[in-house]
């Protein structure tokens, strides 16, 4: 194994190979040929002496070592690719990863109180389905996240607050004058869940009262279908203050846990105030106003 030979060229091509999922694809991303980009990939394989890509003559599909490889080489290439922009321009701004709802309603005042407190380090939210995985390739510095992160993965995590549940029901469903509701409640309801807003599950209700529930892709899905008066949902508290809609009637679901809302970051920070931002927002989150 020749590891002192892999060089930034390679895990680009590799890179742009798990993106895309084509050689053709990725060549035109890297910005060379297809032979080249094939050789390219060949010379990475021979000096780390593993396969990294399984090839038939349709498709590409990562290996196990290919996908580990992958991300690796998303995060070192944003960590050049950072440290050449600081070089040129100055620090960069601190990246937060969202998967819905940001910080629910304290948002706006959490940003702005940040921007006043420290105006040369600006912080951007990017939205992602997945923000633990774009926090493993290295697109955001720290994620927001309302699930457990997986076990063993060499992240800090700091509990921000909790978040009450919601059920969303359409405007015009009998449960929409209440002040509140249950779980048993939407019992005999079908429940729609979202992909990227995994808070909720059957397993909130009861073995023997369980709703039917199907699952759509993505918080726009999630609306609609709600909108519409095919299902009910269940979401976190900050739903409500992000995705206001006029035809969904969020209410309090009582009998039901809390949402935890966490932020990870890797052990070792990609950014110098990731930890100043935690802890600006659990003071900020503790003594609103």
């Amino acid at each position: 194994m020749n590891v002192e030979k892999v060089e930034l060229r390679h895990l680009r091509a590799l890179a742009a190979i798990g993106d895309e999922g084509t050689i053709t694809d990725a060549a035109r991303a890297v910005g060379i040929s297809q032979p080249a980009l094939s050789r390219t990939l060949d010379q990475l394989e021979t000096r780390l002496g593993t396969r990294l890509v399984e090839r038939t003559t349709r498709s590409l599909a990562l290996t196990e070592a290919g996908q580990r490889l992958w991300e690796h080489a998303h995060r070192i290439l944003h960590q050049v690719d950072d440290a050449l922009r600081e070089v040129a321009g100055g620090p960069r701004p601190l990246r937060i990863g969202f998967a819905w709802a940001s910080f629910g309603e304290h948002t706006v005042p959490l940003l702005r109180a940040w921007r006043q407190a420290h105006p040369d380090t600006p912080v951007q939210m990017h939205r992602h389905d997945d923000p633990e995985s774009a926090l493993y390739r290295g697109e955001v510095d720290a994620a927001l996240v309302r699930t457990m992160p997986t076990a063993g993965g060499n992240l800090n995590s700091a509990e921000l607050y909790q978040e009450r549940r919601l059920a969303a029901v359409p405007e015009n469903h009998p449960l929409a004058d209440g002040d509140s509701v249950t779980p048993a409640d939407l019992a005999d309801q079908p429940v729609v869940l979202c992909a990227t807003a995994a808070t909720t599950r059957a397993g909130l209700w009861p073995g023997d009262r369980r709703p039917h529930t199907f699952e759509v892709a993505n918080v726009d899905e999630w609306l609609t279908v709600i909108a519409t008066g095919d299902a009910v949902g269940v979401t976190a508290e900050g739903t409500g203050h992000s995705h206001p809609h006029p035809g969904i009637r969020y209410l309090p679901l009582t009998d039901a846990p809390p949402v935890t809302v966490r932020l990870i970051w890797p052990r070792t920070p990609t950014h110098p105030a990731t930890r100043s931002f935690c802890e600006h927002a659990r003071r900020m989150i503790d003594t609103p106003g």
